[in-house]
């Protein structure tokens, strides 16, 4: 089984993209990352991507059209042969173009349960913060497919993930975390296979 290639996007740390890194090199996912693109020069996912000798390109969006954003975008999976793109964390839509050409191989992570706490406005603390103001009990992790709205491609996996009397945002943004690694490996493995 021939090896997939990867096209991570990242706009942070890059938690998850270490996880997938970690995965790969643990043989539990039939993949390489072949190339990081980030919207945030200050991504400390690009620096993991180096130590590791991974290909990391910043595009700056504000320097761009959206359109000449989407397009260098497009031809930077193309030079790679990315057959999986990852949203790890990419806190930018894409281009219709972009998802057009990659259907049903462009995968995100959200950190709720969909339809529930996402679409537009609702990514990182923003989620765990609305989720402890309305006060529900779960709250979880979903992996789905990009389509052209936000947060509304089929979904692949989901996990529920219980919200504790006590927690705070950043307690509670921990424990999702953590699901987030798991589920979007399981994810990987499962396309990669």
């Amino acid at each position: 089984m021939s090896v997939k290639k990867l096209g991570v996007l990242i706009s942070g740390g890059g938690t998850n993209l270490q996880a997938i890194i970690d995965s790969i090199k643990m043989g539990e996912i039939n993949g390489q990352v072949v190339v990081i693109i980030s919207d945030n020069n200050k991504a400390y996912g690009l620096e993991r991507g180096k130590k590791e000798g991974i290909r990391t390109e910043f595009i700056d969006y504000k320097a761009l059209s959206p359109a000449e954003y989407n397009k260098r975008i497009l031809e930077i999976l193309h030079e790679e042969s990315v057959d999986l793109v990852v949203l790890a964390g990419y806190l930018k839509v894409l281009g219709k173009e972009i998802i057009e050409d990659y259907k049903n191989r462009i995968i995100n992570i959200h950190p709720s349960l969909i339809p529930s706490f996402c679409g537009k406005g609702f990514y990182g603390e923003k989620v765990h913060k609305a989720v402890l103001e309305k006060g529900v009990k779960l709250t979880g992790v979903t992996v789905h497919f990009v389509d052209e709205g936000t947060d509304t491609g089929e979904i692949l996996l989901q996990e529920a993930v219980e919200v504790l009397e006590n927690d705070t945002v950043d307690s509670l943004q921990q424990r999702v975390l953590k699901v987030e690694h798991r589920l979007l490996i399981k994810a990987i493995k499962m396309l990669c296979e």
